[in-house]
Parts: C-alpha cells; sequence; structure tokens
C-alpha cells in the first residue's frame, strides 16, 4: 500500500485490489459453494431462487482467501497492524441468479457492527465500533449485468455525522436508514465488478446496496466484516486511515 492507495481510499471509501486472491483459490471457494447449496453451473434448471444466503464457509481455501498476503498489507495499513482480528471463515455469502422475481433486499445501506445489550438487534455507532472493514470477495466474473453490489462514492463521509447524535451506544441501521440514504444520495455510483480473486476492501461507512440479476451467470462473493482487536479513540492524534475519515468527517459536522 503506498500513499496514493490510501489517499485513494480515504477520498472514494474504497479500494479494489485485483487479484488479491490467487485466481485457482478463488475458483476452488467457487467450487466448494456450489457443492454446499447443491447445484451446479452446468444446470440452469436448478436455479429457481434469486438469491441464496450460505452464512459463512470454512476449510483451508477460505482461510487462505481471507488471509492473502496483498489483504493483509491493506488491513495493516487502513486499520493498524495488530488492530484487526485474523479471519479462519469467511461469511456472508449473497448468491444471486438470473431470475424474472426482483428480491426486496436492494435499499441503499451500511453494515451493524455489534449485538445490542439484550442481542434482539445488532447496532452501529460513529466510530465504527467492533467494524473495522466491510470486504467484498468475488468469487466469479461479474458484470455490470450480474447484479454487482452498488457502491456510492465517497458516502463514507457523509455517514459519522447521520449516526453522531446517537452516542457510543449507537443505534440499529434501520433506525437511520433513511437518513443515511439522503445524506449520500448526490454521491456518485460505482459498481463492485471483476474477476474472481479481485476483493473491494471498504471503509465500514461506505453506503452500498445490491440489486437484481439481469445476467445469465450467477453470481458468487462474499461480504464479511474485519473485526477490530482494538477499539478506535478519536482523541488520539496518530489515527490510521479509516478512523482518520471518520475523525475528520465529525469535525466538520461541529463535533
Amino acid at each position: 500500500m503506498d500513499d496514493a492507495l490510501i489517499e485513494q481510499f480515504s477520498r472514494d471509501g474504497y479500494l479494489k485490489l485485483e487479484g488479491a486472491v490467487p485466481r485457482q483459490v478463488a475458483v476452488e471457494c467457487a467450487d466448494l459453494l456450489w457443492h454446499r447449496i447443491g447445484l451446479s453451473p452446468e444446470n440452469p434448471a436448478g436455479w429457481t431462487e434469486p438469491v441464496i444466503r450460505v452464512d459463512g464457509m470454512g476449510g483451508p481455501a477460505f482461510e487462505a482467501a481471507a488471509n492473502a498476503p496483498a489483504l493483509v498489507d491493506a488491513f495493516d495499513s487502513l486499520v493498524g497492524p495488530g488492530r484487526w482480528v485474523r479471519r479462519s471463515a469467511i461469511g456472508t455469502f449473497p448468491l444471486r441468479f438470473p431470475h424474472p422475481t426482483e428480491p426486496n433486499d436492494a435499499g441503499w445501506h451500511i453494515e451493524s457492527s455489534y449485538p445490542s445489550p439484550d442481542g434482539s438487534q445488532y447496532l452501529t455507532n460513529y466510530r465504527s465500533r467492533s467494524r473495522a472493514l466491510l470486504l467484498l470477495f468475488l468469487f466469479s466474473e461479474v458484470t455490470d449485468q450480474d447484479a454487482p453490489t452498488r457502491i456510492r462514492v465517497g458516502s463514507h463521509q457523509d455517514v459519522p455525522k447521520v449516526i453522531q447524535p446517537y452516542g457510543e451506544a449507537g443505534a440499529s441501521i434501520f433506525t437511520f436508514a433513511a437518513e443515511v440514504e439522503r445524506a449520500s444520495a448526490d454521491r456518485p455510483v460505482a459498481l463492485a465488478t471483476g474477476s474472481p480473486g479481485d476483493v473491494f476492501v471498504c471503509h465500514p461507512f461506505l453506503v452500498h446496496a445490491a440489486q437484481p440479476h439481469h445476467g445469465s451467470t450467477p453470481r458468487f462473493m462474499a461480504q464479511p466484516g474485519m473485526e477490530r482487536a482494538v477499539e478506535a479513540d478519536l482523541g488520539d492524534d496518530l489515527l490510521y486511515p479509516v478512523d482518520r475519515v471518520i475523525k475528520q468527517a465529525l469535525s466538520t459536522a461541529g463535533r
């Protein structure tokens, strides 16, 4: 990771790391997912659902993908050495198939981070407690017709001021979903397209959305979070890029 890439991440809220996972590892992961769901890429007649969700997958291939050297370098540069938790598995997987039915899951949002005290819901707070990054792993070819994740470029700068009024306790992403969508509405949209092994390393506050599949090839990808090993103190003078952006966004909001 050089200064130009870090500046790009800070500005746009994500980096596309092409070939971050060796292609043969990504292909093996896809084969394991096909086996897990009991379907075949050669038999479209079995693709009867628009989305199949797999909670998580472990094993050598997925552990190798999660800890590919290019990703470890990015995590250290953006979150900080020793400040993130190594993954031994990957999840979740929203596997999307060509289908006339459009699933009702395409709203603009950010990801939640930690359970509420009573465990009834998941919350997020203004400093992104618990979550350091969002990762989008591509395990298939994804064109603009294959339901790529939509990304609002730079939207991570809009989110901290929306969440800040909820304080340290935070709130459910559904509580402020409409406000997050409005705050980021003017941002340009990019598509998470690419090839098996490409990974989008995203700021935890990047606003994104799914979309229906209008192509012909199933889209296999994963969207795990990167857990923090050390919580951020936004009062520190020396912060890594993920938290530096949050601090700057809050300062411009008058915090």
